[in-house]
């Protein structure tokens, strides 16, 4: 089973490396690795450059932010299954797409997830999301696997679409809704630390822009027949708070 991993970066010198590193060093050998750059004005496209050669195709030009690259990305991948890694995230073990592919082998499911870990600057842990699994009514209790955990058959795209760029920051968690709840396809909770998440994203950094992606996410709900889209918006931020313990 190949598996496509797609990299998004813009003016990220210095994580791309250990980015890339975690991904060339999985002991799993079927893998195509896609870069799609934003066209980036630092250091690098210089640093992927040194991995040209373990890389299977890097795109470089402007694009319409996060979720427009990985939906090139997508249109480039020909593994059976897919998933995305940030360019400020690493793989957390060289195990980890070995575990994935063994997961949908011998569970013979549409996706697979797993836990995520977040770290700071200094490399130390300061929450630990574990995703649990999910059943029939998890969303509207707030649910949501990590993103970056999520692998999914690469054929489900082109069936139930690709990332929607009208959903701004929350484009990941109604893709997941979209496909795990609406048109419920089998998935697989793999219990492993799956990545590690460099803290702080562009969601967060604001209370303004908090505020905006909480109005993605209710947009998201409601397009996706979450019973109580508004009862979950208020759910979803506190199921979070077991991570900081």
């Amino acid at each position: 089973m190949k598996i496509s991993l797609i990299t998004v970066v813009y003016n990220a010198q210095d994580t791309i490396a250990s980015c890339i590193e975690s991904v060339i060093g999985q002991n799993y050998p079927h893998i195509e690795y896609i870069i799609v750059d934003g066209g980036s004005t630092d250091n690098t496209l210089q640093i992927i450059d040194q991995y040209r050669h373990v890389i299977s195709l890097i795109i470089s030009e402007p694009d319409q932010g996060i979720y427009d690259a990985m939906n090139k990305g997508l249109k480039f991948a020909t593994g059976q299954v897919v998933g995305t890694l940030n360019a400020d995230d690493k793989l957390a073990d060289s195990q980890v797409l070995s575990a994935i592919a063994q997961a949908f082998v011998s569970s013979n499911v549409d996706a697979v997830y797993g836990n995520l870990n977040f770290i700071n600057q200094q490399g130390n842990i300061t929450r630990k999301w574990v995703s649990g699994k999910c059943v029939i009514n998890s969303f509207n209790w707030g649910f949501m696997p990590p993103h970056p955990t999520f692998y999914c058959r690469t054929a489900l795209f082109k069936k139930m679409g690709f990332y929607s760029l009208e959903y701004g920051s929350a484009a990941d968690y109604e893709l997941m809704v979209r496909f795990m709840y609406l048109y419920k396809i089998d998935c697989y909770y793999l219990n492993k630390v799956l990545v590690h998440m460099l803290t702080g994203g562009v969601s967060n950094k604001s209370l303004k822009n908090r505020l905006k992606a909480w109005g993605f996410d209710l947009k998201a709900m409601r397009k996706n027949h979450i019973k109580f889209p508004l009862l979950t918006l208020l759910l979803k931020p506190l199921r979070k708070v077991y991570q900081f313990f």
